[in-house]
Order: structure tokens, then sequence, then C-alpha cells
């Protein structure tokens, strides 16, 4: 897999959590960036989305937001 992973999330989030679950169990290599400690990240995803809802994978530059879509897509590129 040689696409760049970006996660924006917070650890509080039921649906992030989810997500985070599912990078790690197929060992996907994600960037994770959580918007509640670094308000730098919060401002990447407004300016790349219009808005600032989690979990949001970033694709080689093209966000995914449902978080069934982002473990689907994890699990078709991660499955062995």
């Amino acid at each position: 897999m040689n696409k760049v992973l970006e996660l924006y999330y917070f650890p509080q989030c039921p649906f992030c959590k989810i997500v985070l679950h599912a990078i790690e169990q197929y060992k996907a290599k994600v960037t994770l960036k959580n918007i509640q400690l670094n308000e730098e990240y919060l401002k990447e995803l407004i300016n790349a989305t219009n808005r600032q809802t989690v979990p949001c994978l970033i694709i080689d530059g093209n966000p995914m937001h449902e978080s069934k879509d982002i473990i689907s897509w994890i699990e078709d590129n991660y499955s062995k």
C-alpha cells in the first residue's frame, strides 16, 4: 500500500474508536491526527474538507468521512 493515509479524530468519539480499532486490527499504516491535542490538525481538517467532522480519513488528499466507509476501505485494502 503506497497511499498516504491520515486520520483526523479525537479519542472520545465513538465512531473514531471503531475506526481506530480497524486500523489496529488490519495494521494499516495511518498517520493519526488528534484534533483535540493539536489545533493545527483541526485547521488542516477544516481547510481540506470545510468541516470539522471526525472521523475523517484522508487518502492521498481525498477525504472520507463515514466510519463504515472508512472501515470498509481499510478492510478492502489491508485484508490478506
